[in-house]
């Protein structure tokens, strides 16, 4: 059996995000059967990690086998005529057998796009959270050293005890940067993992503390709290792209 890595991009705004649903369309299930067309018989495809509902990507990566020899160039032409415009396998890989999308990975990059024009642009709107009032971007700056660094990221975890949350919440955040764009600024993650929803969840407080309703001091105190309640709340999802997963 030999085993392949796939590197993929799509536009979530219209999937339930990566993993299966049972009553809503998700990323994951439409390569899957893709897969199954091409090889002709089953294919379990497994992610890097679930990416949620309305949550784009730009490097999410993918393993599957198979003892079917084949073109890769004839796979990616096959692949992205069966998935949707909005989905589209850009590589395929072979690597070891026992490479593993999911518990290989050594980090992995989010960028979130903040939107900061007082006009809403059109064409950004399903890609950047529109903030609707004035932003202190020398506020967040001062508020982002808090965050590196390795802690307990209950506070920022959705469903903090059920899941990965529940018996490991410790994560290292190796980057976190604040860097001008084109209207408006993106916020750039990378650490050894993240736990459900915590990059919105610290980009929510982080908006928080650029509207003045937090203070940057009170960081270690919510960290240290391990209670989501205390982080406030969470950006929506159409600002958030998985950029990138790291392996040795």
């Amino acid at each position: 059996m030999n085993r392949y890595k796939l590197l993929i991009s799509y536009d979530g705004t219209s999937f339930a995000g990566w993993q299966v649903q049972n009553n809503a369309t998700a990323i994951q299930p439409l390569i899957q059967r893709a897969l199954q067309t091409f090889f002709r018989h089953p294919i379990d495809l497994t992610g890097s990690g679930r990416t949620d509902a309305g949550v784009h990507a730009m490097g999410q990566v993918a393993h599957f086998d198979t003892e079917i020899p084949f073109a890769r160039e004839k796979l990616l032409l096959s692949l992205n005529a069966l998935l949707p415009p909005t989905i589209r396998t850009r590589h395929v890989i072979p690597v070891a057998p026992d490479f593993h999308a999911r518990y290989k990975a050594k980090s992995k990059i989010y960028h979130y796009h903040l939107h900061l024009d007082p006009i809403l642009d059109p064409f950004s709107r399903l890609y950047a959270y529109h903030v609707g009032v004035p932003l202190d971007l020398d506020r967040m700056q001062k508020a982002i050293p808090y965050f590196l660094g390795t802690h307990d990221f209950t506070s920022f975890a959705n469903q903090p005890h059920r899941g990965t949350a529940s018996y490991d919440p410790i994560r290292t955040l190796y980057r976190l940067e604040c860097i001008a764009q084109k209207g408006g600024v993106r916020l750039e993650f990378q650490a050894d993992g993240f736990l459900y929803k915590m990059v919105r969840n610290i980009t929510g407080l982080l908006l928080d503390i650029g509207w003045g309703r937090c203070l940057a001091e009170a960081i270690p105190d919510i960290l240290n709290a391990r209670d989501r309640k205390k982080a406030g709340t969470s950006a929506p999802p159409h600002g958030l792209f998985l950029m990138e997963v790291l392996y040795d």
